[in-house]
């Protein structure tokens, strides 16, 4: 009976799994029909502009890696909870992959506006900043040898790292950069109803594939930790069989 619960249950996840991940491709595809075939084109930026959907969907996503990484290595070096360390290193990650997003579509719709690929704007150069913290978090993560002491280390990093976040949101305001205000809770104008829905669609989209790439690194990591633990246990064995 027990077997035959632990296959409907794990029956149960892969078709939730399946639907999510339905459901997140089926988002994309509508976000990509209303950023090329819907939303209007801006009058200033004109067609450049459309990257907008892609590059504050991905610094939203990459903020909630930043965030999420923080609190909980916040909770791991409080309670030394293995758990809670899988979830802050698998959020680190994604929030580095969304963020060299960030950092790949802001030149590209930089450089025909601005006339430059890259300038030394306070945001931009404090989202770089941000960035190679947490990339040095995971060379971190992966060059001590001692997981544990790894993982305390990392925490340390990724708590100094989160104290960026809030100099990237205020920089545009507190050294009247470059970069522009675009949504009303950053003090800029607001958007057309249409961009203003497609950003939110597109928003939603990315945060939901935040979560399904999360999951499935969380569950990744798992997998590993179990694999380590049977080769430990394996090698362990195999040196009490060796002869004297």
């Amino acid at each position: 009976m027990a077997g035959q619960a632990q296959r409907q249950n794990r029956a149960g996840s892969a078709l939730i799994e399946h639907a999510g991940f339905l459901l997140i491709a089926a988002l994309i595809l509508l976000c990509l029909h209303a950023i090329f075939r819907t939303v209007p084109t801006e009058e200033k930026m004109g067609v450049v502009q459309r990257i907008f959907y892609f590059h504050v969907p991905s610094a939203f996503a990459g903020f909630l890696g930043v965030g999420l990484c923080a609190l909980f290595s916040a909770l791991y070096l409080y309670t030394r909870d293995r758990r809670l360390d899988l979830v802050a290193h698998a959020s680190a990650e994604l929030g580095v992959l969304f963020f060299t997003i960030v950092l790949i579509t802001g030149p590209i719709w930089a450089r025909p506006v601005w006339g430059v690929w890259w300038t030394g704007e306070a945001r931009l150069t404090s989202t770089l900043v941000l960035w190679l913290i947490y990339a040095g978090y995971l060379i971190l993560r992966q060059s001590v040898e001692n997981p544990e002491q790894g993982a305390r280390f990392g925490a340390v990093v990724a708590l100094i790292g989160a104290l960026d976040v809030p100099i990237i949101y205020y920089s545009v305001e507190w050294w009247r950069g470059l970069h522009p205000k675009v949504l009303k809770v950053s003090g800029g104008q607001g958007l057309d109803p249409a961009m203003a829905r497609t950003l939110a669609l597109c928003t939603v989209a990315f945060v939901l594939l935040f979560f399904f790439l999360l999951l499935q690194r969380v569950r990744l990591g798992r997998l590993q930790d179990d694999v380590d633990l049977l080769g430990h246990l394996a090698a362990r064995g195999a040196t009490r069989t060796e002869p004297a």
